[in-house]
C-alpha cells in the first residue's frame, strides 16, 4: 500500500491500556492507514523508531489554552511533550458565549487564565473556531463552555440568583454552544461569577448536558452546599449533580489543599470509588505536581470581588474598606479559612506592579515593600485585577500520587500551550512538563503506573470521557494524532525557578497526519482544528 509516513520498528502502546507490542504505523493523509507489519508499505517518509514508543497523541483534558493558542499558535510547551489536543474552557473560563454589552467583564474573566488581552471579534463557538483556524494552530482544541462566561453573557457579574428570564437565557446560550460542537460545560465555583451560582442553577444546566450526553467538568467550591462532611464538601456537590441529573461528571484537578488534611487522599478516592460503584458516570483529573497556580484574586474574600474587577478596585480604594478586607483576609483563604503560609505563595506574573517581582514569595515581596502580606495582596489585586498570577505550594506529592494511581483518574495539566519565551514571567512548570513528568518520574522512576496505563490516562481514557470517537487510540481509520518518544529518555526539565524549558525524549509528533515535531524540533506546520463533539 501507499502511505505518506511509515513509523517503523517501535513498540506500539495504543491508548486502550493494552500492553505494548511491536507494530509499524502508517499514515496516509489525515488518517492512520495501517497498523502491523509495514514491510509492504511504500511510504514517502520512513521513520526508524526502533527503541522508541509510538502512541496516540496526548489529549490534555484540563487546559487553559483558549487564548494562548490564538496569541501564538505554535503551542510550543505542549507540542514538545507530545500533546495533540487541548481541552479548553475549564474552570468556568471560556471565550464564548460573548455578550458584547458585557465585553469588559468577559475580558476581566479571561485575564484570570494568565494571558495578555485579545480583541474578541466573535460571540460563539463557531466564531471562535473560525478565528483560531484562520490564525493557525499547531494542535487541536476541544472546546468546553465556561459557566463564568455563560453567566456573564446572561446577567453580568451579579451575586444574586438568576431570575427565570436569566436562567432561560443561560439555557438557550448553552444549547447553542453545544449545537456548535462544544463538548460540555465547566464551572469554576471559587471564581467570580461562577461562585455565585446556587446548586439549583447548576442542576438546571446539567439537565441540558444530560439530555445531550455532554460532560460536566467542575472546579468545585471550597465549601459544602450539599453534604455534611467537610472533608468531602467540594466533591459532594459534583456527585450530587451527577446523581440528580444523570450528567456525566468530570471532577477537576483533585487535590488536598488544607495542611491539616494532607495525607488523606486515600479517603477521598475511596469515596469516589463508592459513587462509581453505585452507577455514577464520573472520573477526575489530576496534574503531577505538588503546587497549584491561579489568579491571586481567587483567594480574596467573596465580598471584596462582588460586582467584578472595576467594583473591586473602587471598593479597595476606600481605606476603611481596605482595612476590613485586610482583617478578613488575615483569617485565611477559602471557606475553610486555610491558614496563610505566605512563604509558600510565589508570584508568577506581576507585570512589575508595585515593584513586586516574579519568583518572589508574597512574604518576601511584602517585606521588601514594608507592607503586610495582606496589604500587598489586596493592592496587587486592586492594581492588576485578575492578571496577577501566583503559584501556591499547598499540596503534597504523596496525595498527588494517590490520585494519579487511582483507576478513576486521568491526567490533565491545568496548564496552557504557550511559547518558551515568557520574558520575566515564571509560569507553573506544568505548562511545559506535565505529560513528560508522568512518563519519566511516575512511570520510569517511581513505577507508580505501568507505561500502558499512563498513556491510556493521557489518551484513550480521555477520549472516552469526552466521547471523542475519532482519536485517542491508535487504530486504522482514526485521526493520525501520534507521538513517538524514547521511554528511557522522556522527562520534564521545567522547574519552579526555571520553568520555560522543553521536555526531553519526544522525537516526533503528528497532528491530523502532519508533522508538528520532527527529530525533536518543531516544524512550521499548524494543522490543528477546533474539534466538534459528535
Amino acid at each position: 500500500m501507499q502511505a505518506d509516513v511509515l513509523i517503523r520498528g517501535a513498540q506500539m502502546v495504543d491508548g486502550t491500556g493494552a500492553p505494548p507490542r511491536l507494530a509499524d504505523v502508517a499514515i496516509r493523509g489525515e488518517l492512520i492507514a495501517h497498523i502491523g507489519d509495514g514491510s509492504t508499505v511504500d511510504a514517502d517518509l520512513v521513520i526508524d523508531a526502533q527503541g522508541q514508543v509510538v502512541a496516540p497523541g496526548f489529549i490534555d483534558i484540563h487546559t487553559h489554552s483558549d487564548i494562548s493558542l490564538l496569541l501564538d499558535g505554535r503551542g510550543q510547551s505542549k507540542v514538545s511533550q507530545g500533546v495533540t489536543t487541548e481541552v479548553t474552557g475549564n474552570c468556568g473560563f471560556s471565550p464564548f458565549p460573548i455578550n458584547p454589552q458585557h465585553m469588559q467583564l468577559h475580558l476581566d474573566l479571561l485575564a484570570g487564565i494568565g494571558d495578555d488581552a485579545l480583541v474578541l471579534n466573535w460571540t460563539d463557538v463557531e466564531g471562535y473556531r473560525q478565528e483560531a483556524e484562520r490564525r493557525g494552530i499547531a494542535v487541536n482544541i476541544a472546546p468546553l463552555v465556561g459557566h463564568g462566561a455563560l453567566r456573564i453573557a446572561a446577567m453580568g457579574v451579579d451575586s444574586a440568583a438568576a431570575s427565570a428570564e436569566q436562567m432561560a437565557t443561560m439555557q438557550s446560550l448553552l444549547g447553542t454552544m453545544l449545537d456548535q460542537g462544544a463538548f460540555g460545560l465547566t464551572t469554576g465555583l471559587t471564581y467570580v461569577p461562577s461562585r455565585y451560582a446556587p446548586t439549583e442553577e447548576l442542576v438546571s444546566l446539567c439537565e441540558t448536558l444530560a439530555r445531550r450526553q455532554r460532560l460536566y467538568a467542575s472546579h468545585a467550591r471550597d465549601k459544602d452546599l450539599v453534604g455534611n462532611d467537610h472533608r468531602y464538601g467540594p466533591l459532594n456537590e459534583a456527585l450530587h449533580l451527577g446523581r440528580t441529573t444523570g450528567a456525566r461528571v468530570q471532577y477537576s484537578h483533585a487535590a488536598i489543599n488544607t495542611p491539616s488534611e494532607w495525607g488523606s487522599a486515600r479517603l477521598w478516592t475511596e469515596r469516589f470509588e463508592q459513587a462509581v460503584q453505585q452507577g455514577l458516570d464520573a472520573a477526575f483529573d489530576v496534574y503531577p505536581y505538588d503546587a497549584s497556580s491561579s489568579a491571586l484574586t481567587q483567594y480574596l474574600p467573596a465580598w471584596v470581588q462582588e460586582g467584578g474587577v472595576a467594583a473591586m478596585r473602587e471598593r479597595l480604594s476606600d481605606e476603611a474598606v481596605m482595612a476590613r478586607a485586610q482583617a478578613d483576609l488575615a483569617l485565611g483563604w477559602s471557606a475553610h479559612r486555610i491558614p496563610w503560609l505566605w512563604d509558600r505563595v510565589v508570584l508568577a506574573r506581576t507585570d512589575g506592579l508595585l515593584g513586586a517581582r516574579e519568583g518572589q514569595s508574597i512574604e518576601a515581596a511584602a517585606a521588601a515593600a514594608g507592607k503586610s502580606p495582606e496589604r500587598l495582596t489586596l493592592e496587587l489585586c486592586r492594581e492588576g485585577g485578575n492578571r496577577v498570577m501566583v503559584v501556591l505550594f499547598y499540596r503534597t506529592e504523596e496525595d498527588m500520587r494517590t490520585f494519579l494511581a487511582c483507576r478513576h483518574s486521568v491526567m490533565g495539566s491545568d496548564g496552557s500551550a504557550i511559547c518558551f519565551d515568557q520574558g520575566t514571567r515564571q509560569p507553573h512548570p506544568r505548562n511545559f512538563g506535565a505529560t513528560a513528568r508522568v512518563l519519566g518520574r511516575f512511570v520510569r522512576e517511581l513505577k507508580d503506573l505501568d507505561l500502558a496505563t499512563a498513556i491510556a490516562k493521557m489518551s484513550g481514557r480521555v477520549a472516552e470521557r469526552l466521547r471523542m470517537h475519532d482519536r485517542g487510540t491508535l487504530a486504522a481509520g482514526k485521526a493520525a494524532d501520534i507521538v513517538v518518544f524514547d521511554p528511557n529518555e522522556v522527562r520534564d526539565r521545567a522547574t519552579y525557578l526555571a520553568p520555560c524549558q522543553q521536555a526531553s525524549g519526544v522525537s516526533h509528533v503528528f497532528v491530523n497526519g502532519v508533522a508538528v515535531l520532527a527529530q525533536g524540533r518543531q516544524t512550521a506546520s499548524k494543522p490543528g482544528r477546533v474539534l466538534r463533539a459528535a
